[in-house]
């Protein structure tokens, strides 16, 4: 599979037979108005895509948070769903999720970029039918288009982008856009190019950063230089790609190729963007750009510099090697979590931490550091476990603020190296608490030295 460029340093560069197991069926009958809940149980679930095993596990969400021992582990062997599992197709590379045939149940949407069609360019989009007992009803496969270079499903978005009301499927490959239809039978690309020859795209997301009532895009990556390069599009109906908004590229340490989130931290209403460059400075830093009416507003740029932030700014840290957004507190404001898989802990190169920066009208003065060795967060700091390599913020058990999941793709068990794991902290009004954390690894899905844990939706 393709591995994100590690240079960062050593310590960071570390980050370089499944079964289908019964879900915790659903009981609601209406349809949820959720968007990942896979189940229609009301709670909102969390996937864990393991590319390198060619598998995405879902842990269903309830009252009490997460556990493995209500999950789905799904891949291209598990019947009903289309495709042939091979090495190189890197099934949950990218993982998504949407009501995408309106039964009130989300299905989990995987891209898959290394797929292999004959005929065809690489990359494959697959959607999986969620329902009262998820994922055994089937799903669809969306293959590469022709006009692309290839790895079709690098990053996927479901959202308005039309404002007709109904959600449709936004796709980016290594080098090209589209959007689908809503029966996801027919591709649509953009109308006008402004994606720079050569450019590598790494992520998309979405959200109403310049209209509240409307879907705008943020794509990342790679210029054919190896510079950094981000860009605004908006939606609407028709035009895509006219007037599209360079944000940062080169060497702008505002700009992106490896991480990007949205959320309102400052509570107006708009979106607004958070993107990770742990290229940036000795160790890496985190960029907030207010959305408006129209236009972002001038980065805001954080470190472990920076006043209140955990930490210092020391070579290999990666920090903003992952970034998520969400409401922690319960405030109305969403929060920021940062990962930084090459933090020291103590003396241990490479363990890694995550740390919440809680929002205070939209600022971040004050946070808290996260990792094995924070009291009661299960596990052992050990060198290149990558703690942070991934982040989210959802609020699982349904009690109004977000929770963290994280992965440390690095995570030994035993002596089986870089099995992976991940972890679920709670959201409380003051903050994240360890108390009934949960932890789950890659051995308890068969899945073995997988670096369970890489993507985190």
């Amino acid at each position: 599979m393709r591995v994100r460029n590690l240079a960062i340093a050593a310590s960071v560069a570390a980050l370089a037979a499944t079964g289908l197991t019964l879900p915790l069926a659903g009981t609601a009958s209406a349809a949820s108005t959720l968007q990942d809940d896979y189940n229609g149980d009301g709670y909102r679930d969390l996937a864990v895509g393991t590319p390198r095993a060619n598998s995405v596990t879902v842990t269903f969400g309830s009252a009490s948070g997460v556990s493995g021992g209500r999950s789905v582990t799904v891949t291209q062997d598990t019947a009903g769903v289309p495709g042939v599992l091979e090495d190189e197709d890197e099934f949950g590379e990218n993982v998504t999720s949407g009501d995408t045939n309106g039964d009130g149940y989300a299905d989990l949407i995987v891209g898959s970029p290394g797929e292999q069609v004959e005929g065809k360019p690489s990359g494959s989009v697959t959607v999986i039918k969620g329902g009262r007992n998820a994922f055994t009803s089937g799903g669809h496969v969306i293959n590469a288009p022709g006009d692309t270079a290839g790895r079709f499903g690098e990053a996927t978005t479901w959202s308005d982008l039309d404002d007709d009301g109904a959600p449709q499927l936004a796709v980016i490959s290594g080098d090209n856009w589209w959007y689908y239809s809503e029966t996801q039978d027919q591709a649509f690309g953009l109308e006008v190019d402004f994606i720079p020859e050569g450019a590598h795209l790494d992520g998309m997301i979405a959200g109403n950063f310049k209209r509240k009532d409307g879907s705008g895009f943020v794509l990342y990556g790679e210029r054919a230089d190896g510079g950094a390069w981000t860009a605004h599009m908006s939606g609407g109906a028709g035009d895509y790609g006219y007037g599209a908004e360079v944000l940062g590229e080169g060497a702008d340490p505002t700009a992106t190729r490896d991480a990007a989130a949205t959320g309102d931290v400052n509570g107006d209403g708009y979106a607004d963007l958070v993107t990770g460059n742990p290229r940036d400075a000795k160790g890496g830093s985190v960029t907030v750009r207010f959305g408006g009416s129209g236009t972002f507003g001038a980065p805001v740029t954080y470190d472990q510099s920076s006043t209140g932030i955990p930490g210092a700014d020391e070579a290999d840290d990666g920090f903003g090697w992952s970034v998520a957004a969400g409401d922690v507190t319960g405030d109305g404001l969403a929060d920021l979590a940062v990962g930084a898989p090459g933090e020291q802990v103590g003396t241990v190169d490479g363990a890694g931490s995550v740390t919440l920066l809680q929002s205070t009208a939209g600022k971040f003065t004050s946070g808290k550091a996260w990792h094995q060795e924070t009291a009661g967060v299960p596990g052992v700091a050990e060198a290149g476990d990558s703690f942070g390599a991934s982040v989210r913020l959802k609020d699982i058990n349904k009690n109004g603020k977000a929770d963290l999941a994280t992965g440390a793709i690095g995570e030994d068990i035993g002596t089986t190296v870089d099995v992976g794991a991940v972890w679920v902290l709670r959201g409380t009004t003051t903050g994240l608490t360890s108390s009934y954390a949960a932890s789950f690894n890659g051995t308890d899905f068969g899945l073995g030295a997988t670096s369970f844990g890489e993507t985190l939706r």
